[in-house]
């Protein structure tokens, strides 16, 4: 089966200017197909065809520890323009996929390393249509993956325990995207420069060369000074960098000044903001079970007494954050943000 980054058929892909066989196709947002397969972004399983490149994130969202393999599909002739902000913006037609997928023993058991075959679960699709973007959720069953518009639980057993694995419904999956609360126009979230100014681990090549080589950019942008977000679990890499960049694909898209949690007043997208904004001696806005009985979001130099990493740490429905996309805390990424919380000077009045 196939396996990420392990086949010489990836090297085709990444650096083919123009794919072989059959494009795959754009389907009307009235009649969305019921199977996966009917989009034509795959060969077999989740190797992609040569129509599409495989792309990864500087950091990626955590979500219960399962990997993911990301796609990106551009329609012959069209490119991604970068706007004068420093946005991409993705022609109609475009087509974003993300596998979720673990390792599993010869029962079916999930592992925490990458021995074993795959278990793909699901396949989440962003599609630009003329309107807009269209988030799709299919769960794999067998040789193909079925449209799940309202989600579906999978539950998992292995080296996590048992895992009730929430494939998200598609109205969840806009509330994530929607990055913006007032509008509520849906938005990729790992497509933007900081998160995929990185090297193609196949390939060594960087990720926005790659583009542009294949014609997909209307314009070379240079990765040298292109903004680029940290591998948080890179520790020879800047801690507060590294901090910042976890909060902001783990949290920014809903905390930031446009987004679902705009009223929190606490930002964690990696924008210029005060330290109050990031929630140094800020107290919550409305106390509950979710302060835990705490003061601040954050008190600089003491962790243990700071909102932020108590929920982060938490799996309490009521209490923790992000409320989506996870059942598990992620111990690594709550390290991290303990790390760089004790390591800041002040005190709070």
């Amino acid at each position: 089966m196939w396996r990420s980054y392990a086949s010489s058929l990836l090297l085709i892909v990444l650096f083919a200017n123009v794919g072989c066989g059959s494009a795959p196709t754009l389907h009307s947002s009235e009649r969305y197909p019921q199977r996966l397969s009917e989009w034509g972004l795959f060969e077999r399983g989740i190797e992609p065809n040569t129509h599409s490149v495989i792309y990864d994130l500087n950091t990626p969202l955590f979500s219960d520890h399962a990997k993911k393999q990301r796609t990106l599909y551009i329609p012959k002739g069209q490119q991604i323009t970068y706007s004068p902000q420093g946005d991409l913006v993705f022609p109609v037609g475009t087509i974003v996929s993300k596998s979720f997928y673990y390792h599993a023993d010869d029962r079916g058991h999930i592992r925490a390393d990458n021995d074993g075959s795959l278990k793909v679960l699901e396949t989440r699709l962003l599609v630009k249509q003329a309107e807009g973007w269209d988030a799709l959720p299919y769960v794999w069953r067998g040789d193909d993956a079925w449209l799940a518009i309202s989600g579906e639980l999978l539950t998992l057993s292995g080296s996590y325990g048992e895992l009730n694995y929430l494939v998200p419904s598609k109205n969840q999956c806009a509330s994530c995207h929607a990055t913006n609360h007032t509008t509520g126009t849906i938005e990729p979230i790992g497509l933007k420069i900081r998160h995929i100014n990185r090297n193609q681990p196949a390939t060594s090549v960087n990720q926005l060369t790659l583009l542009k080589q294949r014609d997909w950019l209307n314009q070379s942008i240079d990765p040298d000074t292109a903004p680029r977000a940290a591998d948080a679990y890179n520790e020879s890499q800047d801690l507060n960098h590294r901090a910042r960049s976890y909060l902001d694909v783990n949290c920014g898209h809903c905390h930031n000044p446009q987004g679902a949690a705009d009223t929190s007043a606490l930002f964690l997208d990696y924008g210029e903001h005060t330290l109050a904004d990031l929630g140094v001696c800020k107290p919550p806005i409305a106390a509950g079970r979710g302060s835990g009985g705490l003061n601040y979001s954050i008190v600089p130099g003491d962790a243990k007494q700071s909102i932020l990493p108590f929920r982060m740490a938490s799996t309490d429905p009521a209490v923790m954050m992000p409320e989506l996309g996870r059942s598990l805390a992620d111990l690594e990424g709550v390290a991290l943000i303990e790390q760089w919380i004790d390591t800041m000077s002040g005190e709070c009045r």
